[in-house]
């Protein structure tokens, strides 16, 4: 395999586990914490009965960790050595307009991997030393208003990687060609965008 290849494999297979398997985990994680708007009651239920999930640890440094890790490496060293073509012009449907989305796929890219990161530190890092995934550790955590702003921030930004990396993973994986597709394709990113971010500031909102 060629170099040109072998890039062109390691692109694909970090625009893979962007979906799959962390798109799907950063849903799942963000529908969890919603329970949060119900009750302290119904969030501790729903995140103690994840935590009780069977062979739980292996799953969560195989299928959650483990690609983190790589896409979040590799997500960097892109935005290190992409270059940026904020005010040159496009072509078709790659536009300035997409051109600065590229720019804020690196930068949100940055954002997400410190935040989760931290945000990992703070909740499960935390349980190796005796703490519990519960409700008041997640409201002792956000109840300073700037771990709050930080978490929005953080969460947002998350969000937006995932919903507008959904649209180049469709382009990488060859299921968007034309321009048509590529454009019908941004708007459901963005409606992705809009409402998973809605219910991941309202859950956090929820733990004050």
């Amino acid at each position: 395999m060629s170099k040109q290849d072998s890039s062109f494999a390691i692109r694909r297979l970090h625009s893979l586990l962007g979906v799959i398997p962390l798109g799907v985990f950063l849903i799942q994680h963000l529908v969890v914490n919603h329970f949060a708007t119900r009750s302290e009651e119904a969030f501790n239920t729903a995140a103690g009965f994840m935590a009780s999930l069977p062979f739980v640890l292996f799953l969560e440094i195989f299928i959650i960790y483990l690609p983190i890790l790589f896409h979040g490496v590799y997500g960097i060293y892109i935005a290190f050595t992409a270059k940026y073509n904020i005010g040159g012009k496009g072509y078709g449907f790659h536009s300035t307009y997409r051109n600065w989305l590229f720019a804020l796929q690196r930068i949100s890219g940055v954002i997400a991997f410190i935040f989760i990161a931290i945000h990992v530190f703070q909740t499960r890092v935390q349980v190796f030393f005796g703490a519990e995934v519960n409700f008041d550790l997640v409201h002792q955590i956000v109840n300073n208003p700037a771990w709050l702003v930080f978490y929005i921030v953080g969460i947002i930004a998350t969000v937006y990687h995932f919903a507008n990396g959904l649209w180049a993973f469709m382009i990488t994986w060859g299921f968007t060609q034309s321009d048509r597709s590529q454009r019908v394709m941004s708007y459901v990113s963005a409606v992705i965008f809009v409402v998973v971010s809605f219910i991941g500031v309202q859950a956090i909102l929820a733990f004050i």
